[in-house]
C-alpha cells in the first residue's frame, strides 16, 4: 500500500512524502538471539518485498527506506538476553544509496577498560549521531545546506564527513 501511495503522488498532488511503518515487539531481554532471528528474517523479506514493489512501479529512484530505533543494546548478557543501552544499527537502502557499507566506525566488542567506547556494563557510546544520519536524509529530501543546522543544532558537535558519501 505505501509504494501505491507513492506512485499516486502527482495524481494526490503531493510533493514530499513521509510514511511510517512500525515493526513492534524487539525489546528482547529474554530469547534475544532468536527472537531476533525470527524477527529479522520478518523484516528482510518486508524490506525486499517493497523495494520489488518499487522496482514493479517504476519509482524506485524516487525513496529512500530507512529503519530506526528509540534505543540499543548492551553486549552484556542478563542471562538469557540484554538491557537497553546506546546506539544501534540503522539500515537505509534505495537506488540513491551508495550501499554495501558501514557507516561510522564500528566498535570493539571488548569490554570494560579494554573498549574507550564501554560506558559500563557493555553500554556502548555511539560513534555516529542520529543528527549525522537525519541530515543525510534530509538533503536526499532537499534541504539546503544552509538549513541542516537549524533542523539539527546539535550537528556541529559531530564530524560532519562520516556519512557524506552515503547518499
Amino acid at each position: 500500500m505505501v509504494a501505491r501511495s507513492i506512485k499516486s503522488a502527482d495524481r494526490l498532488n503531493l510533493q514530499q512524502q513521509t510514511y511510517f511503518l512500525r515493526y513492534i515487539g524487539w525489546d528482547h531481554h529474554d530469547e534475544l538471539l532468536n527472537n531476533h532471528q525470527r524477527m529479522l528474517q520478518v523484516l528482510s523479506k518486508a524490506l525486499g518485498e517493497f523495494q520489488q514493489s518499487l522496482d514493479e512501479l517504476g519509482i524506485a529512484d524516487q525513496v529512500i527506506t530507512f529503519t530506526g530505533s528509540d534505543f540499543g543494546r548492551t553486549l552484556t548478557s542478563n542471562g538469557n538476553g540484554t538491557d537497553h543501552g546506546w546506539g544501534g544499527n540503522t539500515l537505509v537502502m534505495g537506488n540513491a544509496i551508495q550501499g554495501g557499507r558501514i557507516y561510522g566506525q564500528y566498535p570493539s566488542l571488548a569490554l570494560g577498560n579494554a573498549n574507550p567506547l564501554d560506558a559500563g556494563d557493555g553500554v556502548l557510546i555511539p560513534t555516529t549521531a542520529t543528527d549525522q544520519l537525519y541530515a543525510e536524509l534530509a538533503r536526499w529530501f532537499g534541504v539546503a545546506d544552509k538549513d541542516i543546522h537549524t533542523l539539527f543544532p546539535n550537528l556541529k558537535k559531530h564530524n560532519q564527513t562520516s556519512l557524506s558519501q552515503l547518499i
